[in-house]
């Protein structure tokens, strides 16, 4: 265990959570920079990496406690992002294994970034995000506003940033944010389930696809049959696709080791 973070690893799958339950999760800079080098760790020895909370919180937000009464100007917000992070969230993007994110109760600000980031989002009944921002005189961070355009649309986006309101799971499912919405006593539960079909799988070329997916929406056409050329190549060479081609003409289930 890390202070902040508890990780359990079964069966090529590691489970962090973040672990401090006082502030429902709360972010602070240094549990960011943690977390990022947990996750650059685990994934050396990983298939697939769970992220959650707890029952009451996936994260609420940037631990904010002891800054409330300082002045305008004593804090510098965008040092935090500087160094701690948007560190994590680059570190999230260039991950070589898929990422489940478990969403139960809040994941607000940062926290909601960081929910948006799974390749798959398993979001309780009761659990909402909320881009809180515009309640304390800042903006969306976390590389909120460049997912939300691209999840949701110009104009909703703005609705959630610039209104401040919460988000239902369910809610967010119907806009395209999340993969399943389950019962809350489900969520671990249903990311264990899809843990376990993406540690089976050809995590090699899985670990590809997350990264052509991430850039898809920055890239004309052309440079994306580019990098798909230079995955597919990648790929081609890795024994999980000797092990695939041969499980196909023997007629039988593959097994990625």
């Amino acid at each position: 265990m890390t202070d902040g973070l508890k990780i359990e690893t079964t069966g090529g799958i590691t489970t962090i959570a973040l672990n401090d339950p006082k502030t429902l999760n709360a972010l602070t800079p240094q549990l960011a920079k943690s977390l990022a080098a947990t996750l650059m760790e685990v994934e050396k020895t990983s298939r697939v990496i769970i992220l959650t909370g707890s029952d009451r919180a996936f994260c609420s937000g940037a631990n904010l406690q002891g800054q409330t009464d300082s002045q305008p100007g004593d804090i510098d917000a965008g040092s935090s992002l500087d160094l701690a992070y948007n560190p994590l969230m680059l570190t999230i993007r260039n991950l070589e294994v898929p990422l489940i994110t478990a969403i139960s109760g809040p994941a607000a600000g940062i926290g909601a970034s960081i929910a948006m980031a799974g390749d798959i989002i398993i979001a309780g009944k009761s659990s909402y995000f909320l881009e809180a921002f515009c309640h304390i005189g800042l903006v969306p961070d976390g590389g909120a506003t460049w997912m939300l355009v691209r999840n949701v649309g110009r104009v909703r986006a703005a609705e959630l940033a610039l209104l401040g309101e919460k988000l239902s799971a369910q809610q967010a499912h119907e806009w395209g944010m999340v993969t399943r919405v389950v019962e809350d006593d489900a969520v671990m539960p249903t990311a264990q389930q899809f843990a376990e079909r993406l540690a089976n799988g050809p995590t090699h070329a899985l670990g590809l696809m997350r990264k052509l997916l991430w850039i898809a929406g920055d890239t004309s056409f052309d440079d994306q049959l580019s990098e798909e050329r230079d995955a597919q190549a990648s790929a081609g060479k890795h024994p999980h696709f000797a092990e695939g081609v041969a499980a196909f003409l023997e007629k039988r289930k593959s097994k990625f080791e």
